[in-house]
């Protein structure tokens, strides 16, 4: 096989075509059974290659054209000195080896070339046909695509969407269906802003590209080159963990995706100090488990690297090249447009607004918001090997590497026309019936975005839907490449509608059997009031309950939640105002001395439940509640003391070292340098002193106040 056709970079397949006619500047009307867009394959043993070419007129009547080679991603290479006459052609690529030669005969009609590709002194058959140029041929393959999506989006109970196909660097279909807001019945536009989710990875490593190819950034070399104070809880992967294995989801570490849902008072760096104390359960690159937090992670290695905002830095490298004018990295910020979608999510069969989720914390996992006529631009850029308008953006062989998967997902195909997908750097990657696929979704509180690249056929497709956990997308794209590839038909809509037919039905059962495992007759170990307190943990940070009237309700990342009782000592989370922790289980843990002293929530599946433990009352930590104990007291004949430094009891007894009282459950202090000997005040009813109660392993002593 020559060189050209071994898959290899592009830049060192570029074919050398040997010019055997000498003239290459025509008239129009000289050359127009010439001009137009061709198609056709190259015979080599055992395979045949397609290719599609296009000549057209340049300045000065100079004729032109390029080549495009699908199956090895070569895309628009130029044709140079190019020879014709009414009955043969011949035409090179500058800069390639092996003396290549295309030499071709013209049909009489001018339809048809016919001719032999040399090379390195092989030849080979080639035969190309005029054909409908591209562009117009997946337009006209796209009509009566509106009417489908309109039904579409009726059968699937989805408020809005809009959707965009490119070809190569041509828009060939636009168009917004359904509403954004459905009680003004304001109507979905190209224009109209989506949260686009965890779509946005890609342009965290679009950007981390931009990066490698300044020199700033390795994608290899251990992130503490970078970071030097990045840790883990995982000594052994805090040493050897890369940029690249932030991106491909192979940290070891699970989602804990807990942490930052909701989260408005850390910063992204408060965020990547707290990663040390969660737990990992695998080891570097042995797992495939999505991970949004190494993506914060990979934006805040951006802002080091920069002195920027991620926000910044993307609004920079890409919004503006690519000029995506309307996109942003906030909801808010969406809010003050003249055209953005409202959230909906479907409860009951009904569809319901639900209010925006602010994510920004986590932005450089899933916070961009777009429209479908910025996001035809971010296709573009993918399908022309980073450039865009003649600029190029990123350097051709970065994105290659970006697009190569390079961790699998361990997950079986779903599909016998749909491979198992692999994930490449902010890209899912896939063969969809026998066209390879990048791809990514993106799901965040009342949208569902879908990107969508069939790199080696030059198609991208952008849907953005104002629905929690749409389908649609996913299906639209299925009947979008059927139609574009002019494969056999499968009626993706009805198998999908059936299926979820099939969901609904278990939904119904699981609700109807949900308290199956409920104990009965039990009761809590404790009065509700002994339960109520702040409950921490290093990494997830605060959880708070509380009571009120005769129920209890927790308080985790600013969102509050009613408990009702379950059995022993868990509570179960009730439906709230945001209902994102709803049916989670909440297990009390009760300490040797009878106190509530932590709660246990799985907020991570993948590891063992969290345990959050509950700190000493705030009052044990107030100067001015704590000076009321400062007193002498009588101690067996003995007089002790108790003084204050700060906010901090001291134990004075004569002839020893003064002893640091620290506070603890149950209004109680122990001594920092012996934690089995505890202190407790005795006080009436008005919260005067009467006594110290001195507590050790083998029993309790009463020291009164000296009067």
């Amino acid at each position: 096989m020559p060189k050209f056709f071994k898959s290899r970079s592009i830049q060192s397949v570029v074919l050398y075509f040997l010019i055997s006619f000498g003239f290459t500047c025509l008239s129009a009307r000289d050359s127009h059974t010439i001009i137009s867009h061709w198609e056709g394959k190259i015979e080599l043993p055992g395979q045949a290659l397609d290719i599609d070419i296009d000549f057209f007129l340049k300045n000065n009547n100079i004729l032109s054209g390029d080549i495009s080679i699908p199956l090895q991603g070569a895309k628009d290479l130029p044709l140079t000195e190019i020879g014709y006459t009414r009955k043969k052609i011949c035409f090179k690529l500058p800069d390639v080896p092996g003396n290549a030669v295309f030499r071709g005969e013209i049909s009489d009609d001018g339809r048809e070339i016919i001719g032999k590709f040399y090379q390195s002194g092989q030849s080979f058959a080639f035969q190309i046909r005029r054909a409908v140029a591209k562009a117009a041929k997946v337009k006209n393959s796209l009509r009566g695509f509106d009417a489908f999506i309109s039904q579409a989006i009726t059968d699937w109970q989805v408020p809005g969407l809009a959707l965009a196909v490119v070809c190569d660097d041509e828009v060939v279909f636009k168009q917004g269906f359904g509403y954004c807001d459905t009680e003004k019945k304001l109507p979905v536009t190209p224009n109209t802003l989506f949260a686009i989710g965890s779509s946005t990875k890609a342009f965290t490593t679009f950007v981390m590209g931009t990066l490698v190819d300044e020199g700033k950034l390795d994608w290899d070399k251990p992130l503490r080159n970078y970071l030097p104070d990045f840790e883990l809880k995982d000594m052994l992967i805090s040493q050897r963990i890369t940029p690249r294995d932030l991106v491909t989801h192979r940290s070891g570490l699970p989602r804990h995706d807990m942490l930052w849902y909701n989260n408005h008072k850390l910063t992204r760096k408060q965020i990547v100090r707290r990663l040390r104390y969660l737990d990992t359960n695998a080891d570097l690159r042995a797992k495939f488990q999505y991970n949004n937090l190494m993506y914060l992670t990979a934006g805040y290695l951006v802002e080091y690297l920069t002195g920027k905002t991620w926000e910044e830095t993307v609004g920079q490298r890409i919004f503006e090249p690519l000029e995506m004018t309307s996109s942003n990295c906030s909801v808010r910020q969406s809010q003050q447009s003249g055209d953005f979608a409202l959230p909906y999510t479907e409860e009951e069969e009904q569809i319901k607004q639900i209010p925006f989720r602010q994510i920004e914390l986590i932005g450089p996992a899933g916070s961009i918001n777009s429209n479908v006529e910025d996001m035809s631009h971010w296709l573009m850029v993918h399908l022309n090997n980073g450039r865009f308008k003649d600029k190029t953006v990123i350097n051709r062989a970065t994105l290659t590497d970006i697009h190569t998967p390079y961790m699998t997902t361990g997950a079986t195909a779903r599909h016998p026309e749909i491979s198992q997908a692999d994930y490449a750097l902010g890209w899912f990657s896939d063969t969809y019936r026998g066209h390879k696929r990048l791809h990514h979704g993106g799901n965040i509180d009342g949208f569902t975005a879908l990107v969508t690249l069939f790199p080696n056929d030059g198609i991208g497709l952008v849907i953005l839907a104002n629905k929690s956990g749409a389908e649609l997308p996913e299906i639209l794209t299925r009947h979008a490449a059927d139609r574009i590839f002019e494969l056999e038909p499968i009626n993706w809509n009805h198998e999908g509608l059936e299926r979820r037919k099939k969901e609904k039905e278990a939904d119904k059962e699981a609700k109807a059997t949900k308290k199956a495992e409920r104990k009965k007759g039990t009761k809590p170990a404790h009065r509700l009031d002994e339960y109520v307190g702040d409950y921490e943990h290093p990494g997830y940070g605060t959880l708070t309950v509380r009571k009120v009237k005769d129920r209890l309700e927790f308080t985790f990342n600013e969102i509050t939640t009613p408990l009702e009782h379950w059995h022993y000592e868990v509570f179960n989370a009730l439906k709230g105002r945001d209902d994102a922790f709803e049916n989670k289980k909440l297990q009390f843990r009760t300490d040797l001395k009878g106190n509530v002293a932590a709660v246990e929530v799985p907020f991570e599946p993948a590891v063992d439940n969290i345990v959050f433990t509950k700190k000493p009352a705030a009052k044990m930590f107030d100067a001015h509640y704590l000076k009321r104990f400062t007193r002498e007291y009588d101690l067996a004949g003995r007089t002790i003391r108790i003084d204050l430094a700060g906010n901090i009891l001291k134990l004075i007894v004569p002839g020893q070292p003064p002893y640091t009282l620290v506070p603890a459950l149950g209004d109680e202090f122990v001594l920092k340098a012996y934690s089995t000997v505890s202190i407790r005040f005795s006080q009436d009813k008005n919260g005067n002193v009467e006594a110290l109660l001195l507590r050790q392993p083998d029993g309790m002593v009463t020291a009164r106040i000296k009067k």
